[in-house]
């Protein structure tokens, strides 16, 4: 078996030909992944993907988030198993939990070394999770000890919430009122001693292994998590696709 044949073949969605190049040159030089190809749009990354199946996904945020994540949905629905990773500059706490939830198995700042991003690309292409450090804060003690068992409707409103959706659409989802749901969550947090919805969905993470570790918060943050939405992130028109040179679909993967 050649080189080129046990590497495993990353592909790259970005806006910037400039990016792609830079990427490409890190991955021919190291030594276990191959660069398998590069578009400038969502729709094309999708077909890619599709087409040839690779081990992992480097994908631009810039994108937009709102789109990014429903990428990576629409993915899911479709059986492409590739791991994603979603890189870019100024992600968020909330927004970094958002992308996991929708489906990312990897986030990464436009700002990391080139060993982080092979790092990061390893482990997602073996088929593991990798969070950049420090980007879900600091690890440190997150929960108190559990005081009682949770209902089975506490169960049932602590997973959606694990799966990121919001108070309106869990009550729809259940059948139940928006301020009933508030009742659970109250109830929720002071049975299991997790600090708002944010640690809520976090503690979910852990459990299913998508996050190694849990973050302090500061109280203010913790006090505004506590019952509320979260952070809403506006749609960003995608744009066109930029011309960029690929190799043939036929490429050994």
């Amino acid at each position: 078996m050649n080189n080129e044949s046990a590497s495993k073949s990353v592909l790259v969605c970005d806006m910037q030909p400039l990016a792609i190049e830079g990427v490409r040159a890190l991955l021919d030089n190291s030594g276990d992944l191959r660069f398998a190809g590069a578009v400038c749009s969502l729709d094309a990354a999708f077909e890619l993907a599709r087409a040839l199946e690779p081990a992992a996904f480097l994908l631009d945020r810039s994108v937009g988030a709102a789109a990014v994540m429903d990428w990576l949905r629409h993915c899911a629905a479709e059986g492409i198993g590739t791991g994603t990773v979603v890189w870019g500059s100024g992600i968020t706490e909330p927004e970094a939990l958002r992308l996991v939830q929708a489906g990312a198995r990897g986030i990464l700042r436009r700002t990391a070394e080139p060993e982080t991003m092979l790092a990061c690309l390893r482990a997602v292409a073996s088929g593991s999770s990798w969070m950049e450090d420090g980007l879900f804060g600091s690890p440190g003690k997150y929960l108190q000890p559990r005081r009682s068992p949770l209902t089975a409707r506490e169960l049932q409103v602590a997973e959606l919430v694990e799966n990121g959706l919001k108070n309106r659409d869990i009550g729809r989802a259940l059948g139940i009122e928006t301020g009933t749901v508030k009742i659970h969550l109250k109830h929720i947090f002071e049975k299991t001693g997790v600090r708002g919805r944010y640690g809520l969905a976090l503690t979910g993470l852990r459990r299913r292994g998508a996050l190694a570790a849990l973050p302090d918060l500061p109280a203010e943050e913790l006090a505004a998590e506590s019952v509320g939405e979260g952070v809403e992130v506006l749609p960003v028109e995608i744009p066109a696709a930029i011309p960029v040179e690929m190799p043939a679909a036929t490429a050994t993967m």
